[in-house]
């Protein structure tokens, strides 16, 4: 009896550590009130301190950082980790830049949503659910391409919510991405150290799947929480 009362426990403690961890994400999600403060008063070219908040939104964007989780998850070589994360890289940087330049607007919640099955998406092709289902394995860096662009859109929405001065505009909005790229690696690398001691544990093998099971259920969360608030407002 106590191994199938194990299993449930631990069924319940994933299901409750994956919705406290969306939730906490959902609410995390977006631009410190102070740094709102200073990107609607700063005004000419500033640099170092746009690249400094472009790292600072990359380590506490949750969202974006559980995606690149998932495509990393079994990834065991450098080139193969460099190869997706450029990919992700090149994809935000597109849309974040030419969204807030071009002020093209989309609507937040929507992108937002995508941004949680993009989790969802991942965690799935995982499991092997994907190819189960489709019958094929789709192409994964062309995904991880795709889902860099609605990620990029996702920064470009928060920034644009913000009045900010057309003067120095570019170099500014180019040094923030300079801060993502910069802050997404450091974020990267510490996901990584934690994973190789992770994947030399004999525990990985068995508890992949579940950990995978929890990075669907906070992308369903995350999805749940941004249509939500389409809904409503």
């Amino acid at each position: 009896m106590q191994p199938s009362f194990s299993r449930r426990g631990a069924r319940r403690l994933l299901l409750l550590l994956a919705l406290a961890l969306a939730s906490a994400f959902a609410f995390a999600h977006g631009v410190a009130d102070d740094d709102k403060a200073y990107f609607q008063q700063s005004a000419g070219r500033n640099i170092l301190p746009f690249i400094y908040l472009g790292a600072k939104h990359m380590v506490t964007g949750y969202d974006h950082l559980l995606f690149l989780f998932g495509v990393i998850f079994f990834l065991y070589r450098l080139k193969d980790v460099g190869a997706y994360v450029t990919l992700f890289a090149l994809g935000h940087s597109i849309t974040l830049l030419s969204g807030v330049l071009s002020e093209t607007h989309v609507n937040p919640y929507i992108v937002d949503a995508i941004i949680g099955f993009s989790v969802v998406y991942k965690a799935l092709d995982n499991m092997g659910a994907l190819r189960r289902v489709l019958g094929f394995q789709p192409n994964t860096k062309a995904a991880v391409l795709v889902f860099g662009l609605f990620h990029g859109f996702g920064l470009a929405t928060k920034l644009q919510e913000l009045a900010l001065s057309k003067d120095g505009l570019i170099p500014n909005i180019i040094s923030f991405n300079v801060g993502v790229e910069i802050g997404q690696m450091l974020a990267l690398s510490a996901i990584l150290i934690a994973m190789g001691y992770w994947r030399r544990s004999a525990l990985f093998t068995r508890q992949a799947f579940n950990a995978n099971v929890v990075l669907m259920i906070a992308g369903f969360v995350l999805m749940g929480y941004q249509l939500t608030g389409y809904a409503t407002v």
